[in-house]
């Protein structure tokens, strides 16, 4: 139909006219992928937050609950699989379509294969032929029976004649057909009230065929209504891709000169890292030589002050042990043991021996002159700008690209208005308006056609309900008359009234039962078939396997469904497929695998991401030349730092003489000792003048060789510190030089394959962006754009309005009424039993002996014993 190509076509708003093959996606060499492989990993891509594309909602809830008169929808499933318990004949209706056996002419059964296919069709209706046959027999033999029967009980047999024989046992036959009637009458009662709700079902169920039309019709306006929308929300969400594409180039200094700037500091930081670490080390060899020179002029200066006081106390603690009373035996040898000692007070070091640093001092005063760390810093700042050169030299680039991405959005929005998708989707609607109305004025009809059928079929009740009024008032007044002391000739008019109730139901059995079961009959045959053939499968979506079946139609068209669309029968495309696909309320567009005409990849990765945006972008250069670490001053001061000669002072010399000490012996130890020994002398001017040299003694370490010690640690530590800094000097000053030289000319000439990389990186991080664009696309065309729920909800209700409904309802009419049919006939053979025991006879049997009644006294005998003519 017109209209269905229109909404294929609108659907596919990104497809070329035809079919397309799919343009080949980034195909890559082998080497290059295994190269890629091995090149760093590009950074991950934001993902994009496209919104939720406008879904529509459906009102149609294709589901049907039956409720109480689902109990018996199941019995007559139940009956229905006892007559036909056999799988359904896919294979075989395929055969049978296939071989056209509605077209084989008679000659033709004969054929072998034709024969084989009607013994299976057979086979698999056996259970509803044999129950054809028995109803189509009751439906022969029902008529001719009656006639019979009739015609029998002219001739007063079949219980026709009007004498009753008298047995001991007849209280005991009237009960049992009795009862027997009762319980028929009320299975015939259910049999009717089944057929009357079945019956009733269809007229209720009416309102909700209307109710499903409705929805369905609304459903399918809301399906054309909301499809633009969704389309211009997939159209309008490029620009968020777009947006984030211009973000990323507006940020291109930061983002791409970053990202270089990264991969290229793993070799030029640190080369400027070690020049900005000799920068400190001048500094700390100015101090420490500093502090050489100033020790050494304390050291110097006190070694000759401590050597003058040192040796004017020697010289009067020696004059002191002169005195007379050291002579004294007693006191002798303490005067001798002090006197041994005093070769001990003198100085141990001589630092007059050492060559000053001054010469070194004065070099690092030169060098410093020049400010390696604004140097160094310099480079720092010169290789920190790669951003600003990235963002200076790619400006032609970003606005190309920026003029090319407007370009893609508005050939996006020209390519979707190509299509008359409003005036499609008005026609649309318009043929649906048109068709709903069409369908309102039958409503009408179908009223007054429910109205006649449900009038029919209540008149065919009605039968039933004749027969069994019968069989109630004669069974009502044959057991309120009956008269147990009355004889069959006095019985009462109720009674006999009764009995002849129950002989016009015989009757009226007779001539309806058969019209019943041809009517039960025809539609037995007719929805069972329906049934088990149509419904059954179409649950349980046999039936489309059926329809699905490859050159079912024709032998040169592989499927039925895109032949008829599409007029390419060739393509994989199944009525079950689209139907699965629309249960699940996926797209139209996947639902009828549309990317095999109009493939929207192909559209998508031609247009966001065509040659000539590839192109811009493979033009992307950065030239990095013009970055410089360190200018040559900081190399001229590198070199002058490793010739400043603080690897010519003499450090042996200067660690030799800290490490002797200021005094050959320890002067507090000294002074100690000798107090203790001034203890051992008796008291007198002797003691006392020992022990003032020992506080002399005390006074001299404390004024000079305390600042003094303090001196030659400040120069053993600034010697060390020399020692460790002169140590390869030069070697760390070439070795800083080369890092330095190799990071430049990383940068001036090896740079390009960074940049190249760096930039084929970021390159796919936007391209990223726009791959996230079409995948979604993608996505929402085949999950949320023309969800075709509508689709299944139609093919749904009208499995609900065709099996549940109708069909359902149709086979619970005619298994009631089936019943009751059935049941007529123990009913005929009961009625004629019991009315024997109601109806006034004619003549009766005399017993002389009766307990109950005395005959002759009471009723007037009406004849004697029965004479039978020869």
């Amino acid at each position: 139909m017109l209209w269905t190509r229109w909404l294929v076509l609108l659907l596919c708003w990104g497809a070329t006219s035809g079919e397309q093959q799919a343009d080949e996606r980034d195909r890559a060499p082998a080497e290059v992928r295994a190269d890629s492989r091995r090149q760093r990993s590009p950074p991950p891509v934001e993902p994009l937050d496209f919104g939720f594309v406008p879904a529509a909602v459906y009102d149609t809830h294709a589901y049907y609950e039956p409720g109480a008169v689902g109990i018996l929808f199941h019995m007559v499933h139940a009956f229905l699989y006892a007559v036909q318990p056999n799988s359904f004949p896919k294979d075989l209706i395929v055969k049978v379509i296939q071989q056209n056996m509605g077209g084989i002419k008679i000659e033709e059964w004969r054929k072998p294969e034709n024969v084989v296919l009607l013994l299976k069709w057979i086979h698999y209706e056996a259970g509803f032929l044999i129950c054809a046959t028995i109803g189509i027999l009751i439906v022969v033999l029902t008529p001719i029976i009656g006639m019979c029967f009739c015609v029998c009980r002219c001739c007063e047999n079949c219980g026709g004649e009007m004498h009753q024989r008298q047995r001991k046992n007849a209280d005991c036959q009237r009960g049992f057909y009795t009862a027997s009637l009762v319980a028929t009458s009320i299975f015939i009662v259910v049999g009717v009230l089944i057929a009357y709700a079945a019956n009733h079902n269809v007229s209720i169920q009416i309102k909700s065929t209307r109710r499903l039309i409705n929805t369905n019709m609304r459903d399918m306006k809301t399906f054309a209504n909301n499809t633009p929308a969704q389309i211009e929300y997939l159209t309008a969400q490029y620009t968020t891709a777009k947006n984030k594409v211009l973000s990323e180039l507006d940020n291109i200094g930061p983002l791409l000169g970053g990202r270089i700037h990264s991969q290229l500091e793993k070799e030029v930081v640190p080369s400027l890292d070690t020049a900005l670490r000799m920068a400190g080390a001048m500094r700390e060899t100015k101090e420490a030589l500093e502090n050489v020179s100033s020790s050494l002029e304390v050291l110097q200066e006190g070694t000759g002050q401590l050597q003058a006081r040192l040796t004017g106390e020697r010289a009067s603690l020696s004059n002191t042990l002169s005195d007379p009373a050291c002579t004294n035996g007693a006191v002798s040898p303490t005067c001798n043991t002090i006197r041994s000692t005093l070769s001990q007070l003198g100085i141990s070091a001589d630092y007059s021996k050492l060559r000053d640093v001054s010469h070194a001092l004065d070099n690092i005063d030169t060098v410093l002159k020049t400010d390696l760390t604004n140097i160094v810093q310099k480079g720092y700042s010169s290789f920190n700008d790669t951003p600003r050169l990235v963002k200076e030299q790619t400006k032609n680039i970003v606005s190309g690209v920026k003029g090319t991405l407007d370009k893609i959005g508005a050939e996006i929005n020209g390519f979707s208005k190509m299509f008359p998708v409003e005036a499609s989707l008005a026609n649309f609607t318009i043929f649906l308006n048109q068709g709903l109305k069409n369908i309102e004025s039958y409503y009408p009809q179908i009223d007054q056609m429910d109205f006649y059928r449900w009038i029919g079929c209540v008149a065919v009740l009605c039968l039933v309900v004749l027969v069994l009024a019968f069989n109630i008032l004669g069974l009502l007044c044959g057991s309120c008359g009956y008269d147990k002391q009355a004889t069959p000739t006095t019985r009462g008019c109720l009674s006999n009234t009764g009995g002849n109730l129950l002989m016009a139901g015989v009757g009226f059995s007779f001539i309806f039962v058969w019209v019943l079961m041809a009517m039960v009959t025809t539609f037995f045959i007719v929805g069972g078939n329906v049934e088990k053939l149509v419904c059954e499968p179409l649950a349980n979506r046999q039936l489309f396997k059926i329809i699905d079946t490859p050159f079912l139609v024709h032998p040169a068209k592989k499927n039925f469904l895109p032949g008829m669309l599409f007029q390419n029968p060739n393509i994989d495309l199944t009525l079950g497929s689209m139907y699965r696909d629309c249960f699940e309320n996926n797209g139209l567009y996947h639902a009828l695998q549309l990317e095999t005409m109009f493939n929207i990849n192909s559209f998508l990765n031609r247009t966001v991401y065509n040659n000539d945006l590839a192109k811009v972008f493979e033009s992307v250069q950065v030239d990095l030349q013009h970055i410089t670490l360190l200018e040559q001053a900081g190399r001229d001061n590198l070199i002058n730092f490793a010739n400043s000669g603080i690897g010519q002072i003499d450090y042996e010399a200067y660690l030799a003489e800290v490490n002797k000490g200021v005094t050959l012996v320890d002067l507090l130890s000294f002074s100690t000792d000798l107090e203790a020994q001034a203890d051992q002398l008796p008291r007198g001017a002797l003691e006392n003048a020992l022990k003032g040299h020992a506080s002399s003694i005390r006074q001299i370490h404390r004024e000079q060789v305390v600042p003094m010690e303090q001196a030659m640690s400040t120069l053993s530590q600034s010697i060390k510190q020399l020692q460790r800094m002169s140590s390869d000097l030069p070697v760390k000053v070439t070795n800083i030089l080369s890092a330095i030289d190799a990071a430049e000319y990383l940068i001036t000439n090896n740079a390009s394959h960074v940049v190249k990389q760096e930039t084929k990186g970021y390159v796919q991080s936007l391209v990223g962006y726009f791959r996230q664009y079409t995948e979604w696309v993608k996505n929402s065309l085949t999950a949320e754009v023309a969800q075709c729920k509508p689709i299944s909800n139609i093919v749904d209700s009208m499995e609900i309005v065709a099996c549940s409904f109708i069909v359902d309802s149709v086979n619970t009419f005619w298994f009631g009424l089936g019943g009751c049919c059935i049941l007529l006939i123990p009913s005929i053979i009961f009625s004629v039993k019991l009315a024997k025991y109601y109806r006034r006879m004619d003549t009766e049997d005399v017993f002389e002996d009766s307990p109950y009644y005395d005959t002759l006294t009471r009723f007037p005998r009406a004849s004697a014993p029965p004479s039978y003519c020869d």
